[in-house]
């Protein structure tokens, strides 16, 4: 049995080379998201905010699935297109984090895989100890 147990809680497209996430022990890496629904469509084509919350409606999934919340991811990782579209997702970070805030990092890019995307995001989630 491997320790790295692959979190898959939507549709998956069977031929990707990466999961959503995986879990080792308490700790959840998800992996970088667009803000895509489950049809592959993109939420929020030029909205930068909507593309944020449809983000983090696939990453409480995942955290769900395993038992765990928003409230467990204790870091996060953005990459955006401007600096000024960078500051707008603030208004989503402060609906769905609060106090203890988790640690960001924030990368303006040339570019995204999904060229349609403003803003893809990863974390890490450490769930409560059992």
């Amino acid at each position: 049995m491997s320790r790295i147990e692959a979190i898959v809680p939507y549709p998956w497209h069977p031929g990707y080379t990466y999961s959503p996430a995986v879990r080792i022990g308490n700790t959840v890496y998800l992996s970088g998201t667009t803000a895509t629904d489950e049809q592959g469509n993109l939420v929020g084509p030029g909205d930068i905010e909507a593309q944020t919350r449809q983000i983090y409606r696939k990453f409480d999934l995942i955290m769900r699935s395993v038992g765990g919340s928003l409230r467990d991811i204790v870091e996060t990782t953005d990459y955006v297109l401007s600096l000024d579209e960078y500051r707008k997702t603030a208004r989503v970070r402060r609906e769905v984090f609060g106090d203890p805030w988790p640690a960001a990092t924030g990368v303006v890019v040339a570019g995204l895989i999904r060229p349609d995307a403003l803003i893809e995001i990863k974390a890490i989630g450490v769930l409560p100890s059992c």
